[in-house]
């Protein structure tokens, strides 16, 4: 259903009931969909700023690869700040109220967000190649400098990949889901685009990368790759983990509703009537909440940022000067020495997530 600015503008006006097409429900399930914005809103909030706060005082996570984790959290603080709240002012007034120009700016954050953090997931993947199959071109290919540049390049990148949608005109409310999205019926061509340049295409890449690292680490484990090869240390493969588990969560909260709309590109007068409504808003509501995820993972399998949110909560609620570089702390210091720069063949650099 395409709602256009008038409609919009028409229920701002009038405030009435919710017009023909918006699905009557049990209040069980708006209460149950408005819960889970709700916490995926705080949760993201709270554990994102933990995650780039934590970057930004402990020098021990101040690294090239960690530049693209900070880069991934901003990506999942936009739709926390602006798209969701909007989405759960609709679940509340069942309905659009807040006129046409504010769906827009909605959808187009919210694609932003998706396509930032596929791009920066992808960054990371490849970062997490480059450390640990070819460390010795590590330091060359992953300077302070040109980590920054390839960030500038994925955001350059998402910008350019989300313009499309304000001429296309495929930002739309969809009311079974309370939001102004990407509408997958607007153009099937567009959609197969959209579908494998903003997800297959960088999910192939990443598992080219991540699979590499495996391979690399049973090779390790079983003792059959020469010695002028990296050895890989416990930390660098808790890390690699770290990063492998936000890939597949990542992938199975966005699988659901990627495949639904490549289905509904291919034969979307076949395929549109056959979808369960419950499965339509399952696989959006997946995808919201996968925003919320990482810094979860980065907290329970992580030990340096697991130790620094403690930090932060604990300077936080005793007014410390919370800004302040933790890892000057004299516990820190006494608790581990910096690692050396390895500059031999057989070590591998361990402080980046």
């Amino acid at each position: 259903m395409r709602v256009n600015e008038s409609d919009l503008n028409s229920s701002v006006i009038t405030r009435d009931p919710p017009s023909e097409g918006v699905p009557r429900r049990p209040p069980w399930v708006t209460s149950t969909l408005a819960a889970i914005l709700i916490f995926t809103i705080v949760v993201d909030l709270l554990g994102n700023l933990l995650v780039i706060i934590s970057v930004y005082r402990n020098k021990k996570l101040r690294n090239a690869g960690n530049v693209f984790v900070v880069s991934l959290a901003v990506a999942d603080l936009v739709v926390a700040i602006y798209p969701y709240p909007l989405v759960l002012t609709s679940v509340f007034h069942n309905g659009w109220n807040l006129g046409y120009l504010q769906c827009q700016i909605s959808g187009f954050l919210m694609g932003l967000s998706v396509i930032g953090s596929i791009f920066n997931i992808t960054g990371i993947a490849i970062n997490r190649y480059c450390y640990i199959c070819h460390s010795l071109k590590y330091d060359k290919l992953y300077s302070n400098k040109n980590s920054l540049c390839y960030v500038v390049l994925i955001w350059v990148l998402t910008f350019v990949a989300i313009v499309p949608n304000l001429f296309v005109g495929s930002l739309q409310y969809d009311p079974r889901i309370y939001s102004c999205t990407f509408a997958q019926s607007v153009s099937s061509a567009y959609t197969i685009a959209v579908v494998f340049f903003h997800f297959l295409l960088p999910i192939a890449i990443v598992t080219f990368c991540y699979l590499r690292i495996w391979i690399l680490v049973i090779q390790v484990r079983r003792r059959v790759k020469p010695d002028n090869n990296p050895r890989l240390r416990p930390h660098d493969f808790r890390n690699f983990v770290t990063m492998f588990v936000v890939f597949v969560l990542f992938a199975v909260c966005w699988a659901p509703l990627n495949f639904i709309g490549l289905a509904v590109a291919v034969n979307p007068e076949a395929v549109i009537p056959r979808i369960p409504e419950w499965l339509f808003v399952t696989s959006y509501y997946m995808a919201y909440f996968n925003s919320c995820l990482n810094a979860i993972i980065y907290g329970l399998l992580n030990q340096n940022f697991r130790r620094e949110y403690k930090r932060i909560i604990v300077t936080f609620c005793t007014a410390k000067n919370f800004f302040q570089d933790s890892s000057n702390d004299v516990g820190d210091r006494m608790k581990s020495k910096p690692s050396p720069l390895i500059t031999n063949n057989n070590q591998v650099k361990v402080d980046s997530v």
